[in-house]
């Protein structure tokens, strides 16, 4: 990056170098906005890169580059973050993208799954939260696996509880992965689904932030591409990565007067 100190607004995409947080970094550019592809490996990223810029459209002042986030690793997320206060950046969309769904199920899939899919995205939006412009927007890249259903009614009013904090709710994600590791969980009302409860959590996080940024103008939402074709989703899948992506731009592109606080497909709300 640069090292102006003040600089355009960018939009911070996690785990950007491919799937849907690459074609969702492609659909911003096309709009003229600087993009930095946040991932693990950046050096790796060049294709991504190239590909992202050939997107934005001649002129626009636009821009993209790549930059280490490892959202699992604190030591990461405060490195990024602090690279990019030094340098006077201002985010005017945080796309939460990285994720993980992992072979198997015990607590070490467990612990893994939620430490990336929602302490990642809670660590990255902590720190990265105070650079967010007045009126930016943060995005949940979050999963119709993640509805409320695939809990028991008692943890479905648990997440619901409208004095959910953060506290309340990380114990709730830790308490997962400790009942995962006790061979409880199926008593205590979760599923054996890592990514599920990753994705309950992260949508119960939307409903906790919403509230607390909206004084600043920062919407915030979560969104499910639907059911997409990546590695991921495997070649099967319904939805193109154009399509999936969609709704994800659709979120952190919305006006003024957009929605805060909901979890929605192709920009229409849906359950939590």
């Amino acid at each position: 990056m640069s090292d102006q100190r003040t600089q355009p607004q960018i939009a911070v995409v996690t785990g950007g170098n491919r799937g849907i947080g690459l074609e969702t970094c492609r659909q911003l550019a096309a709009r003229g906005l600087r993009v930095l592809i946040a991932c693990r490996d950046p050096e790796r990223a060049t294709d991504a890169v190239a590909a992202v810029a050939a997107a934005a459209p001649p002129g626009a002042g636009g821009g993209v580059e790549a930059a280490r986030l490892d959202v699992a690793d604190p030591a990461s997320v405060a490195d990024l973050a602090g690279r990019l206060t030094a340098e006077g950046v201002s985010i005017g969309a945080l796309v939460n993208n990285a994720g993980v769904s992992l072979h198997g199920f015990d607590a070490g899939v467990a612990e893994r799954t939620l430490q990336t899919n929602f302490f990642g995205a809670a660590r990255v939006t902590d720190a990265l939260a105070p650079l967010v412009a007045r009126g930016g927007r943060i995005v949940m890249v979050s999963s119709g696996m993640g509805e409320l259903r695939i809990v028991a009614p008692p943890l479905r009013e648990r997440f619901l509880a409208p004095d959910l904090d953060r506290a309340g709710l990380d114990a709730l994600a830790r308490a997962f992965v400790d009942d995962v590791r006790a061979g409880e969980h199926a008593h205590r009302g979760w599923p054996s689904s890592a990514y599920g409860v990753s994705k309950v959590a992260l949508n119960a996080l939307v409903r906790i932030l919403a509230p607390a940024l909206r004084p600043r103008g920062v919407l915030v939402n979560a969104v499910c591409p639907g059911w997409v074709r990546t590695d991921m989703g495997g070649a099967s899948a319904s939805r193109s990565v154009q399509q999936g992506a969609r709704g994800v731009v659709w979120a952190a592109t919305l006006p003024p007067d957009g929605p805060s606080g909901g979890f929605f497909r192709d920009g229409k709300p849906i359950d939590w």
